[in-house]
């Protein structure tokens, strides 16, 4: 019988990812991946404050550990950082609606956009926490 391709056993030098090799992240893919990060973190945050009210609901002393928590250094990240995730999400979320209207895909200006985002949320957050 003839030897199929399927039936060789020899092994073949190819890479295992050549996309890899020749791809380098560019600052759109990154912030689009970051606008699916913060989306989900704020999902948690927003667990953690339900958690809070419902302990606020349920018990003293419960209410006392879940605000121990909130209220730690942990909790104080937490918040912060959910902060700047819904001011970066928000942003993000204005940029993908100009970009839904046809505007704004040039890669210059795309870039541009991701860097506002960026810049943008993290001045809204300082600002936001210096008025509270």
């Amino acid at each position: 019988m003839a030897e199929t391709d399927l039936a060789r056993t020899e092994q073949v030098e190819r890479p295992l990812s050549p996309h890899l090799q020749v791809y380098r992240p560019q600052l759109t893919s990154i912030t689009s991946i970051l606008t699916r990060i913060t989306g989900n973190a704020l999902i948690v945050a927003a667990l953690l404050i339900v958690w809070w009210l419902l302990a606020a609901s349920t018990s003293d002393d419960y209410f006392a550990m879940a605000d121990a928590v909130l209220t730690s250094w942990f909790g104080d990240l937490v918040m912060t950082l959910s902060l700047w995730a819904i001011w970066y999400h928000y942003l993000a979320g204005l940029r993908h609606f100009y970009f839904d209207a046809g505007k704004g895909l040039e890669i210059e200006t795309a870039e541009k956009l991701g860097w506002g985002c960026i810049i943008g949320s993290v001045v809204l957050t300082v600002i936001t926490l210096f008025l509270v």
